[in-house]
């Protein structure tokens, strides 16, 4: 005990020691800088255009994150399709020139790059560095040898050809649409995700804490070195702490070991998702080289063959979304305030789990899933070897598939929302004998890397002798997609396997559009050429009433899977409507239906229902509005929770009390419509819960502005989403408006989005003005920069109708 304490007290004084002597330096070491501004952008294919005097005045100036795609107009024509979103892609070059100063010259300067779509090749001063096809990985090119300083400038060009088509089954967009840096380093230094932090021993007295850190020595001489590591809580109070001493030779990668332990953790869960971080300094003689710090959540979870299932030794059902990566008006540029507002509303749905489909996401995501408590299924591929669409992965697959796999591990497998890998989705190899090796192929990769995650994959063929990537016996968790009825079975088809529902549901709905009757259920034909029986204005009725031929209504799918303990959760697909994939439509129909959310990022109906059954907050949800012809047969819906039951009246007059039977997850009336007001009435023990009125609604002559905050920050990235309302005289949302809205800002902000969540709306989403769909319609604004007061007004018919508001600069 007494050897113990006087090595700590030794460590310690050492550690001091350094730190003491460090510390007015510590800021200048391991700078990150934001790359994304000042980048010139021309569409086109330039074949100089990686030459250092290569003119380029007459270049668009812009910031990054961009996507060309989405600043495009729609056309059936163009050649990713209305499945890839009807919008223009193919190629288009990137060039930035910047200077570093003299002092930087010994360091190791690097360049990461979040993602390209795609086949992204760079240059630096006419020296190409590498290509990266796959549009969706992480990257970094060492640009060291290559540098000019002091007054010479530097060009970084990057090319970027998204042009042969179809090569997505949904929209990509195109170019450099995630976040760009420039990373200095010393010589001797942390390589890129050079840390590995593991919780192999977890309980609420105390947890084991294994740190692996990949040193890299990119100078000419031997090196000797000390490791300090100290883990941080939340509070940013120092928890423990180790130090090591070694050595490590010229031009040459070394792998230290590094354990902890801390007393009391606090354990990082979807309710209270606590987050730590491991600082790690690494020392050269008594010189701070290197500081780096790694994300680290406390947690330890379990899925079970027959319970499904736990995290920190608690039984939890996996609520969970499917989320493809656009951003709705923004295309795919990865935005963390878009990014955290779509988590916010599917959290405040009930939501706690994300599957990532289907390839590696934003790190903006992870991260905010990582503080706002989700647990994620990261995904790396939809196709393998056999294609899916003409120009897919499958052409990369045999140079690229391992080199990408592992990039997706070694960026993300730090991040305590991480709980599965998924190599693929829908595999067609799963059809045949391949799909065994190459599964054996894939997990290994992964097992090398990460063997604290069970690895899955996406699965459609619930036939054991027919599933080639189940007789690999290589998976941990078998994932599922749709069949909901066949889940009874798995227990006795798998035995003994642990099994998600990694995709299902594939309801179809517009916001705000209802058909009746609303009780009889509708499925899109499975014969492909069979057009669907839908309505001439492309809608789908927003009661839980139509879903594709292979899946379920909301009600249908989660009626099965709450009832079975053995299915560890579900993913619906999918959380938000996604730009492309527009079943079950033909153009001009170029978004998805199968959202809880319109793109724009306004609920539909069914997301109440969710919210009623997967959080404890009291939720009575009335539908459809009530306008309506006289006389018409009109279907109320209430989706309700924490009550016994539900009373609507139609103005004044009771028209039943109801409440829900068995296994029912909402309740209705048929009612014959008359103007006035329906009010539903629910109660517990005859004490009133809740109570919620509808409004027969007059003409437009109100604008009502709803900003998602009130101030936003001066940083160029930061988002306010304004929802736009269109009122009567009485503040009655006029359901069916579809005026045209016409904005202007002015002061620190700009429009960077419109949208309306219509799925066959071909206006831009780049204009200052859009119809509004249903009554209802958005407005981005980005921050310019500006240290001025926002104000935006928005209009109808001139100055017939107007509104305005304002937003702080913080």
């Amino acid at each position: 005990m007494k050897k113990d304490l006087v090595k700590h007290i030794v460590i310690l004084f050492s550690v001091l020691f350094l730190m003491t002597a460090c510390k007015s330096s510590e800021k200048d070491i391991r700078q990150v800088k934001d790359f994304n501004f000042a980048w010139r952008f021309q569409l086109g294919d330039f074949p100089d255009a990686m030459k250092a005097d290569f003119d380029v005045s007459n270049w668009r100036t812009l910031n990054l994150p961009h996507d060309w795609s989405i600043e495009g107009a729609f056309s059936a024509e163009h050649p990713a399709k209305p499945e890839g979103g009807a919008l223009p892609t193919g190629m288009g070059w990137y060039r930035k020139t910047f200077n570093l100063s003299e002092d930087l010259k010994d360091k190791v300067i690097t360049v990461e790059f979040d993602g390209v779509y795609r086949n992204s090749e760079v240059w630096l001063n006419g020296h190409y560095l590498g290509k990266r096809p796959y549009g969706y990985i992480s990257f970094a090119y060492n640009l060291t040898d290559y540098l000019n300083f002091g007054e010479q400038p530097n060009v970084m060009a990057v090319k970027v050809d998204n042009s042969e088509q179809p090569n997505s089954r949904w929209y990509s967009g195109s170019g450099i649409y995630r976040n760009v840096r420039l990373v200095v380093a010393e010589k001797l230094h942390i390589a890129h995700w050079g840390t590995f932090v593991t919780t192999p021993d977890v309980s609420k007295e105390k947890a084991k804490v294994n740190l692996e850190v990949m040193l890299q020595n990119d100078s000419n001489l031997d090196k000797t070195f000390k490791l300090v590591s100290s883990i941080v809580n939340a509070e940013n109070v120092q928890v423990s702490m180790v130090s090591s001493e070694a050595s490590i030779q010229k031009n040459n990668i070394k792998t230290a070991v590094q354990e902890f332990e801390i007393l009391n953790p606090m354990l990082w869960d979807t309710k209270n998702p606590y987050l730590y971080k491991v600082v790690t300094k690494v020392y050269e003689d008594s010189k701070l080289v290197d500081n780096y710090e790694t994300p680290l959540g406390i947690r330890y979870f379990n899925f079970d063959a027959e319970r499904g299932f736990s995290l920190n030794g608690k039984p939890m059902k996996i609520h969970g979304v499917c989320l493809h990566h656009d951003n709705g008006a923004l295309g795919a540029v990865a935005n963390r305030a878009a990014i955290k507002r779509k988590l916010t509303i599917m959290k405040d749905m009930g939501v706690n789990a994300i599957r990532v489909s289907h390839n590696p996401s934003s790190v903006e995501l992870l991260q905010l899933c990582d503080e706002m408590g989700l647990i994620v299924q990261a995904e790396a591929f939809d196709v393998w070897k056999k294609k899916k669409v003409k120009a897919d992965y499958h052409l990369e697959w045999d140079k690229w598939h391992k080199r990408d796999l592992e990039d997706l591990v070694k960026r993300d497998r730090n991040h305590p929302s991480v709980m599965m890998w998924s190599i693929g989705n829908e595999i067609r190899e799963q059809f045949d004998s391949t799909g065994v090796a190459m599964t054996r192929e894939l997990v290994n990769i992964v097992k090398t890397l990460d063997k604290t995650r069970p690895v899955t994959c996406a699965l459609t063929e619930n036939v054991p002798d027919k599933n080639f990537i189940y007789q690999s016996g290589a998976l941990d968790l078998l994932g599922f997609n749709y069949k909901h009825k066949d889940y009874y079975d798995f227990p006795e088809k798998f035995k003994g396997e642990k099994i998600i529902a990694s995709e299902s549901v594939s309801a179809l709905e517009t916001r705000g559009h209802y058909d009746m009757p609303s009780d009889s259920i509708k499925r899109w034909p499975s014969a492909h050429n069979v057009p669907f029986d839908g309505n001439d204005d492309f809608t789908v009725s927003a009661y839980d009433q139509v879903s594709a031929y292979w899946g379920a209504t909301h009600e249908e799918n989660w009626k099965t899977v709450k009832s079975l303990d053995y299915i560890s959760g579900m993913f619906i697909w999918t959380g938000f409507d996604y730009l492309g994939e527009p079943i079950p439509y033909p153009y001009p129909a170029r978004s998805s239906y199968f959202g809880v959310v319109d793109l724009a990022g306004i609920p539909k109906d069914v997301y109440y229902m969710y919210q009623s059954e997967w959080t404890n907050k009291d939720v009575l949800h009335v539908f459809p509005h009530w306008n309506w012809e006289a006389g018409q047969d009109v279907d109320v819906w209430a989706y309700y929770n924490n009550a016994d039951e539900v009373e609507l009246f139609l103005n004044g007059k009771s028209l039943g009390v109801r409440s829900k039977q068995n296994d029912d997850l909402h309740v209705s009336w048929r009612v014959p419509f008359q103007s006035g007001t329906i009010k539903a009435v629910s109660r517990k023990g005859g004490e009133v819960v809740l109570e919620k009125e509808i409004h027969t609604a007059g003409t437009p002559s109100k604008i009502e502005l709803v900003t998602d905050k009130k101030s936003i920050k001066n940083d160029d990235y930061d988002l306010v989403y304004v929802t736009v309302n269109v009122l009567d005289e009485n503040e009655n949302l006029v359901p069916e408006a579809n005026n045209l809205i016409k904005f202007e800002v002015t002061g620190g902000g700009e429009i960077v989005g419109v949208d309306n969540g219509y799925q066959a709306n071909l206006s831009s989403f780049k204009a200052s003005e859009i119809k509004a769909y249903n009554g209802k319609c958005i407005v981005i604004i980005k921050s310019n920069g500006k240290e001025e007061i926002i104000n935006l007004v928005a209009s109808i018919d001139g100055d017939r109708i107007v509104a305005s508001v304002d937003i702080k600069i913080e």
